[in-house]
């Protein structure tokens, strides 16, 4: 019997006789029971290289890009909404509560990641009290060995399929700004088919492995599961039918976090088009 049919099996015998019928489900929820949320995937501005596929972004603090940002930020302010999550590991919530502080009092400049730059700019303009801070990114379970594709790669001949992985020229990732205005970029990089192509390149991952080791696989469920936990902090976030919830977070992460909007029946999804063009 496999570990996860048995971990199954003694959980359904410490349920109640009479479960309360009265606890109400995600996967109940009508639609007037749900908040809206909207996803924003941006490419990180500040270009801080954690990224397995690095794409550089011209610098945003530029006084064009300026006037771009603050011209975006009206146009998100039409979305009305009442919380504003970031790219920001939750344990640090006391860190970002006083950088936001700080940048409310005159006493800091906004640097130059999204989450200060539309976030905490945003915030600012809509007057809320606090960007919320909904990462999770802490290692995952077992040896670091298990998941550790590019080691694998590297000790037996896969040197080629992982330069290809993180060459950026490989993938039409759509995030090269150019000409185009900081809104109109977005718009372009958060349209379906866009971010459909970019999650494409993660499966890539699951060939790294034989039938000993299976790093790319299990380092491609850990970020499924990163993804998981960030999701059900937004779920928690909104707690009220009537929240509109505006989530941004670096774009490889759009493409499942709109899936598990969708999917869960949590919460009901605003197309970034719908606010931004």
């Amino acid at each position: 019997m496999s570990k996860f049919i048995m971990i199954t099996l003694l959980a359904g015998l410490s349920l109640p006789v009479f479960p309360d019928t009265s606890v109400e489900l995600l996967s109940e929820r009508k639609l007037e029971q749900q908040p809206k949320i909207l996803v924003l995937g941006v490419p990180h501005f500040a270009n801080p290289g954690r990224d397995v596929v690095n794409v550089e972004v011209e610098d945003i603090l530029i006084p064009r890009r300026q006037q771009e940002l603050v011209a975006l930020t009206k146009k998100l302010a039409e979305f009305r909404p009442t919380h504003i999550a970031v790219e920001w590991l939750e344990t640090d919530q006391h860190r970002l509560d006083e950088l936001y502080g700080d940048y409310l009092s005159g006493e800091h400049e906004l640097g130059r990641g999204e989450e200060e730059q539309i976030g905490m700019r945003l915030a600012a303009h809509l007057g809320h009290k606090r960007v919320h801070a909904v990462d999770w990114n802490d290692y995952p379970p077992g040896e670091l060995d298990d998941y550790n594709w590019l080691k694998w790669g590297e000790n037996n001949e896969h040197q080629d399929w992982v330069a290809a992985m993180r060459d950026p020229d490989r993938f039409h990732l759509s995030t090269q700004l150019g000409d185009r205005s900081v809104g109109r970029w977005l718009l372009n990089v958060n349209r379906e088919e866009s971010l459909a192509q970019g999650h494409r390149r993660y499966f890539n991952y699951a060939m790294l492995g034989d039938e000993e080791q299976q790093p790319g696989a299990n380092w491609l469920g850990h970020w499924y599961a990163r993804n998981m936990r960030i999701f059900a902090n937004l779920v928690r976030l909104a707690d009220d039918p009537g929240d509109r919830i505006l989530v941004i977070y670096g774009s490889g992460h759009a493409h499942l976090l709109r899936q598990f909007v969708r999917e869960s029946g949590a919460m009901r999804l605003v197309e970034p088009d719908e606010i931004l063009r």
